[in-house]
């Protein structure tokens, strides 16, 4: 308990000055103490230094970002804009990340599940067609269908905001 006394401003700090909310912030803290009290058991209880749990920040954090990153290139493919983004500014990647989700959200359920297991979770067009209990030839028709319907209201959705 003293050891998360004694690091939890400095953990917090670090990540808070370098996370876009506070929610990502604890999630992360949290990840970090965790990963302390699993240390702890491996190390036979021997100490962990607030050092120690700043490196383990840092690292989850690079981790948050890869995770991040992959989404966001996951969401583009989607959109057909696979690679397109990365000169962009940061705040408009994060909006067109927002706008993707929410098109999503919106879709038939049939497509949603569809695109998110093909491109959210990187599942090829087969284990798809397994997770919703179609044919190969039905899956791959289905993909092609939901890819053009969220084309069309993410081209919808963007005209509507210019």
């Amino acid at each position: 308990m003293a050891f998360y006394d004694s690091a939890l401003p400095h953990v917090w700090g670090y990540l808070s000055a370098r996370c876009p909310t506070a929610a990502t912030a604890e999630e992360i803290t949290s990840e970090v103490f965790l990963a302390a009290v699993d240390a702890a058991k491996k190390r036979g209880g021997g100490p962990i230094s607030v050092p120690w749990a700043i490196g383990v920040a840092r690292h989850k954090l690079v981790d948050h970002w890869r995770r991040q990153e992959r989404e966001q290139h996951r969401l583009r493919a989607v959109a057909g804009e696979a690679g397109a983004a990365s000169a962009e500014d940061p705040s408009e990647v994060h909006l067109d990340q927002m706008r993707a989700r929410e098109v999503l959200e919106r879709m038939a359920p049939q497509h949603r599940a569809a695109l998110s297991l093909r491109y959210l979770d990187g599942l090829p067009v087969a284990e798809v067609a397994s997770e919703l209990g179609r044919s190969l030839h039905a899956t791959e028709a289905l993909l092609v269908r939901a890819k053009a319907a969220f084309r069309h209201e993410y081209g919808t959705e963007e005209d509507t905001d210019a």
